[in-house]
């Protein structure tokens, strides 16, 4: 909008429509999930590259050695290929959950911006929807 529309916008429809409301509502959940899915996103990335400094350190171990691995609440000693079989599966999956997070993301960010379109064109510097 321009300077003139938003001087021109706001003093005349003020008034809230129910619409418009459901649309802050909206922004505001999409908001509070967005911010949910970012934490999650920094835990998982935590979580592979631990998996990833497990796998470099296991690397330097002998072939024929036992290793502890976690399975659950409990640690079990199995041979060094199949550990790192193990995390090696366990690092793609964490890979797919973190692309899985990043579409919900993307996906989320995508409408947020649509909402703040459709607001700011209606409510011009009288609504703040800036995260």
């Amino acid at each position: 909008l321009s300077k003139e529309e938003e001087a021109t916008v706001g003093k005349d429809d003020l008034e809230v429509r129910r619409e418009d409301q459901d649309k802050i509502n909206k922004f505001s959940r999409l908001h509070q999930r967005e911010m949910l899915l970012e934490e999650e996103l920094k835990g998982k990335a935590k979580d592979k590259e631990d998996l990833e400094e497990i796998s470099n350190e296991l690397e330097l171990a002998d072939e024929d050695e036992k290793v502890p691995y976690k399975l659950g609440d409990a640690f079990i000693m199995l041979p060094l290929p199949e550990v790192q079989e193990l995390l090696s599966k366990s690092t793609s999956k964490i890979e797919d959950k973190v692309s899985a997070t990043e579409e919900k993301l993307s996906n989320i960010r995508d409408e947020m911006n649509t909402l703040k379109i459709d607001l700011y064109g209606r409510f011009g510097k009288s609504i703040n929807l800036e995260t």
